[in-house]
């Protein structure tokens, strides 16, 4: 005779990975990248970001210093420089020259930490970065080696993004949307550097531009737009103006500019002037 099984019961809905995963979940899934970065944000006392964008793909100057010694020794054992080799070559000392702006970004995140830590009262301006490599490594270096807070908004990409070693392991913030994402970065933003980098760059920069230009955020956000020689020979902004699609008045949205002195010089005298009293920094925090 067949023994009667009492069947098991089911998991709590909040307990069950199945129904998580699920599309019916999604809802869920959005509100907790929503409620899950707030209370740790709350935790850490982190209210007010410095966020840095820029390419993940961007080598240290150590890295790309060895790269070019390494081809430059192939060339120079090679009977006869081939093609291949000579656009390694130059993708090479592109490199060396994009690893100029990693340093740069190392330099002002430093900088703006080291001025951070010396504020009193409510002002503590912390160092965000996507979490990755490249520029968001050396943002996140900047800040570390000034002995200051610094976080990273990580995504989660099919070939899985890695968090790069600066930033604390409390710290680090991981997503599945980029919508969400993108919301925290501006969300807390009291300034932005943008720095040479790819679609994502772009991405992030022109949202940014779109929501100053149409005044969704109440609070001023100063954006200052790293690497001149990079920008200019990627982005023509004037053609804008001059296809009437921006008017002149929309190139004040940023500031663009080739000199970390320059870059923290704007940065912290905007900061300076735009929070210059508690009562400021309380009202922007409501928006």
């Amino acid at each position: 005779m067949a023994e009667n099984k009492t069947p098991e019961n089911p998991p709590l809905p909040f307990l069950n990975p199945d129904f998580l995963k699920s599309p019916p979940a999604r809802t869920l899934r959005i509100l907790s990248e929503y409620l899950e970065p707030a209370e740790r944000l709350r935790r850490a006392g982190i209210r007010d970001t410095i966020v840095f964008f820029g390419s993940a793909r961007s080598p240290s100057p150590e890295q790309a210093a060895d790269l070019l010694a390494q081809i430059n020794e192939q060339v120079a054992q090679a009977d006869v420089v081939s093609l291949e080799l000579t656009t390694k070559r130059d993708r090479a000392e592109k490199a060396v020259r994009l690893a100029g702006y990693y340093q740069d970004a190392v330099e002002l995140a430093r900088r703006l930490t080291e001025w951070s830590k010396s504020l009193t009262g409510n002002h503590e301006f912390i160092i965000c970065s996507g979490g990755s490599g490249g520029m968001m490594e050396a943002a996140n270096r900047g800040a570390a080696l000034a002995g200051g807070k610094t976080i990273g908004f990580n995504i989660h990409l099919p070939q899985e993004q890695a968090v790069n070693s600066y930033i604390p392991h409390e710290l680090v913030f991981n997503f599945h949307y980029f919508f969400m994402r993108k919301f925290w970065f501006v969300y807390l933003a009291k300034a932005l550097v943008i720095l040479p980098g790819g679609f994502g760059t772009m991405d992030e920069f022109f949202e940014v531009l779109t929501l100053i230009q149409t005044k969704k955020p109440r609070k001023i956000m100063p954006v200052v737009l790293f690497g001149t020689e990079y920008w200019d020979e990627v982005i023509d902004f004037n053609a804008f103006v001059r296809w009437g699609t921006i008017s002149a008045s929309d190139l004040q949205v940023f500031y663009k500019t080739n000199s970390v002195d320059d870059a923290y010089k704007y940065l912290t005298g905007e900061l300076g002037r735009i929070y210059a009293s508690p009562e400021a920094m309380d009202q922007v925090r409501l928006t």
